[in-house]
């Protein structure tokens, strides 16, 4: 049973397991709460408006509201999050609920400092996507979608980032990281101990997608 228990003025979730979907013993202090509804409530607000009047216009925000509530909680949202939304929407919490859960992009668990999403479609498959996902179980954890053991990071498989080029590649938070083989991504998963990554984009040292080694034609070179 997950309830929110209000201390100190300020809202947590509370109950047997005490967080959301498995992360047990968390008590989250609902940082929207304070962090958002005291420092940013503005910037919500801002964003609710530019919907124009009218219910129906305001609750077209709920995306937008969705993803400035979890780049504002280290990268998740918790359930008094989506509830919070609601009532600014003036909404069943259900509505929002739903839309939180069909979209992958919303993450409704803790992912860590390093939120690490691996493209295993057909092109990165093809140029060595599964060793990266090996390197990610072995330096990150076993299994995906679970912190790793020091909390501070976690992994997923994703569709298409639109960097096939590049392939294979990951992105972390808002960054990629191209170009990928077993060494550099081992090299960018240890950095997470110490925050040393390396530079984004491609980790062969090519700028964009231009050809490796000077190429400049198919046949030549």
């Amino acid at each position: 049973m997950v309830e929110l228990v209000k201390s100190g003025g300020v809202l947590t979730l509370g109950g047997e397991n005490g967080g959301w979907r498995g992360f047990h013993g968390a008590r989250i202090c609902l940082a929207l709460c304070v962090r958002v509804c005291q420092a940013g409530r503005d910037e919500h607000r801002l964003e609710v408006d530019g919907y124009g009047v009218g219910q129906q216009r305001k609750t077209s925000a709920v995306m937008p509201l969705l993803y400035l509530a979890q780049k504002q909680n280290d990268g998740w949202i918790p359930l008094a999050g989506i509830q919070y939304i609601a009532d600014l929407l003036e909404v069943p919490y259900i509505k929002v609920f739903e839309v939180a859960t069909f979209y992958t992009m919303y993450n409704l668990a803790p992912v860590g400092k390093y939120f690490v999403q691996v493209c295993t479609t057909t092109p990165c498959m093809i140029r060595g996507s599964g060793k990266i996902v090996d390197m990610c179980k072995k330096y990150i954890s076993e299994k995906e979608g679970h912190l790793s053991e020091d909390k501070k990071s976690s992994w997923i498989e994703v569709e298409c980032l639109g960097a096939c080029v590049n392939a294979p590649m990951i992105q972390i938070n808002d960054d990629y990281y191209e170009d990928l083989d077993e060494q550099s991504a081992k090299k960018i998963f240890q950095s997470f101990n110490d925050d040393s990554l390396p530079s984004i984009g491609s980790q062969k040292g090519r700028k964009g997608s231009e050809p490796i080694r000077d190429r400049l034609t198919l046949i030549k070179n």
